[in-house]
């Protein structure tokens, strides 16, 4: 198994390099409001190898049984998360703590018993989605390593829109029953779609500049009522920072609210997930992996969804106002950002790698 192990590995070493320059404070402090210290992220990795990797596959106690409930995401919400009075371990105890898992782990996948590898591979997705949301906190406190683009040059001349026709037929959508993918991508089923078409590439910073300045945020017009009212509020509070450009000056850290809004001043609106994946699937979409790109789809089951391995990582998100994010960012790894992974969040979260595709109606068109 010394394939598995080195997976293992190769994972925490990028895991590792988000934080190394960090010093023990700014581990330990909670910098924005929707994320945890990095910290809690660190040891919430190495609970859950514990809890899948030595608990469940190789049968051992785990470690630390008094640590699971402070790491569980449900029992310990984001907005309680601090390392005092919470008691959550310090730099020191988790960087010791992760090690002693790792060395557990590396036994039990060494004996032979990860063999079917589904676990291993949920243990290894889930500290790169986890390697991700520190490097979203990184970026809320402008604190990404060097050379890592989290908000890079700035396009200051809005991008050149292409429309891409996609005719209207039944596509088959979601995760083949064999590999590994996530409950809520299973599973695959057919879907009638209308013919539709959607831009080749995602917005950039030039457009939101455009739009900004072409009063996009007073033009009451271009916004949803949800929107609108988180505008306000937003306003209200201190006003709204402007977002970031990444690779190629695509535009990053837009709320759904903003999409739509975007998308209706460039007389378009959001794809659907369904949409999205199938332009995916016949190689229409450009700059993939750049910015996650806000769809028009609420999360929720596909038809005949089973829970697997765990109820807890789709279904209590499932219809309670989360909406679908496709494509994955520049902090996302390709082994995770496949063409059926659903990623989801709350239409007024700003603290993602998130962008804009485009995509419009191409009403009166058959089939």
């Amino acid at each position: 198994m010394e394939g598995a192990l080195a997976q293992l590995e190769a994972v925490r070493r990028r895991t590792l390099a988000a934080v190394a320059h960090l010093e023990p404070a700014q581990l330990e402090r909670r910098h924005h409001p929707l994320q945890s210290p990095p910290v809690w992220d660190l040891a919430h990795i190495a609970a859950f190898e514990d809890l899948w990797l030595c608990h469940r596959l190789g049968g051992l106690e785990l470690l630390r049984p008094d640590l699971a409930p402070l790491y569980d995401a449900f029992q310990t919400p984001r907005a309680v998360r601090e390392v005092e009075p919470l008691g959550l371990l310090d730099a020191e105890q988790t960087f010791a703590y992760m090690a002693t898992v790792r060395n557990r782990a590396a036994k039990v996948v060494g004996s032979g018993r990860a063999a079917e590898g589904k676990l291993l591979e949920l243990v290894v997705r889930h500290e790169l989605q986890h390697g991700e949301t520190i490097r979203q906190t990184l970026a809320a406190a402008n604190l990404l390593p060097p050379g890592e683009p989290g908000g890079l040059t700035v396009a200051k001349e809005p991008g050149t829109v292409r429309f891409c026709a996609v005719p209207g037929g039944t596509y088959t959508i979601g995760a083949p029953p064999t590999g590994f993918a996530y409950d809520n991508e299973r599973p695959a089923h057919p879907v009638a779609v209308a013919p539709f078409a959607i831009a080749a590439q995602p917005l950039v910073f030039g457009d939101w500049l455009a739009f900004a300045k072409d009063g996009g945020y007073r033009r009451r017009e271009l916004w949803s009522e949800e929107g609108w009212a988180w505008l306000r509020s937003t306003a209200a509070s201190g006003g709204l920072p402007p977002p970031a450009a990444g690779k190629r000056s695509v535009l990053l850290h837009v709320n759904r609210f903003e999409a739509e809004a975007l998308a209706r001043y460039f007389h378009a609106r959001l794809p659907t997930e369904v949409e999205w994946e199938v332009a995916a699937r016949l190689g229409l979409l450009q700059a993939t992996g750049l910015a996650w790109e806000w769809t028009a789809s609420e999360f929720g089951p596909y038809p005949g969804f089973r829970a697997d391995p765990y109820p807890e990582y789709s279904v209590p998100f499932f219809a309670s106002g989360y909406y679908v994010l496709r494509g994955g960012s520049w902090a996302t790894d390709r082994r995770v950002a496949t063409p059926t992974f659903r990623n989801w969040d709350l239409p007024d979260r700003r603290q993602i790698f998130a962008g804009v595709r485009l995509a419009r109606d191409r009403e009166g068109e058959g089939g």
